[in-house]
């Protein structure tokens, strides 16, 4: 059946919108992405860009399910593959897809506390639905990974599941992205080390020091005072309930500082 032409017009006008707060949530953070802001950007008034979102909180939420989709997109790719991958190579790649979706200012950025923001969420079916699947997907290669001894099994799947999530808004990878110094591939590369292996040496191995660290590397002073300031932020879940079995959690949750605070 084909679609009316004012639909399309209708789908491709909700498409420019998302697009436009997906890269402002990703580049400002919730609390500093105005709906004036956004009108502005798509080119329609603002009285217009209610007729397709109610409310701050439902563009909020309409990005955040695009993203959802993305990200089972990537799982389906990555679960495909003409070779069959174990369950700990799908969860590196998996966690590089997240990275790279942070690196190119695509991951939207929302405040960890927010009791609007929460409801609209909370109330938003394709979006619970959408997390939910994305955790459950995720948790079964987990727990596949515990089985065979590639993931740790004195962790509960849950922090597993969280530490993997929490990828998706750490403020490691912006940093060392604006210090020039590196390659994506090389920060993916090190930050998928320290989530899956941890920052000690492998035993019997050697710790490298100034006089023999790897080519790029700095000491971590002159690293440090060449990377600009930024705040500290945290995140967690924006929701207060969770499944029995693995909690979900969005790919994306800061708290940031109210521009009025």
């Amino acid at each position: 059946m084909t679609t009316p032409l004012r639909e399309r017009m209708r789908l491709v006008r909700e498409e420019a919108i998302v697009d436009v707060v997906n890269r402002l949530l990703a580049d400002k953070g919730y609390d500093f992405m105005t709906v004036d802001e956004v009108a502005a950007e798509v080119g329609m008034a603002k009285a217009s860009l209610y007729k397709h979102f109610a409310s701050k909180e439902a563009l909020a939420a309409a990005a955040m399910v695009r993203v959802l989709e993305r990200a089972l997109a990537a799982m389906d790719e990555i679960e495909h593959a003409a070779a069959p991958r174990p369950a700990i190579e799908r969860l590196h790649h998996m966690l590089r897809w997240t990275m790279r979706t942070l690196y190119e200012g695509r991951m939207p950025s929302l405040p960890a506390q927010n009791s609007a923001l929460r409801t609209v969420l909370t109330a938003d079916k394709v979006y619970l639905n959408l997390l939910l699947r994305l955790s459950d997907r995720l948790g079964g290669w987990i727990t596949e990974a515990q089985r065979d001894g590639t993931v740790s099994g004195s962790l509960p799947p849950e922090v597993v599941l969280f530490t993997l999530y929490a990828r998706a808004c750490d403020p490691v990878l912006p940093l060392l992205k604006a210090s020039g110094q590196y390659t994506p591939d090389q920060i993916y590369e090190w930050l998928s080390q320290t989530c899956f292996g941890g920052l000690c040496s492998p035993a019997g191995g050697t710790t490298p020091h100034a006089g023999n660290a790897a080519p790029g590397a700095a000491a971590p002073a002159r690293a440090a005072a060449r990377l600009p300031a930024a705040p500290v932020r945290t995140r967690g879940p924006t929701s207060d309930e969770a499944p029995r079995k693995l909690p979900p959690a969005p790919p994306s949750a800061r708290r940031r500082k109210s521009p009025t605070g």
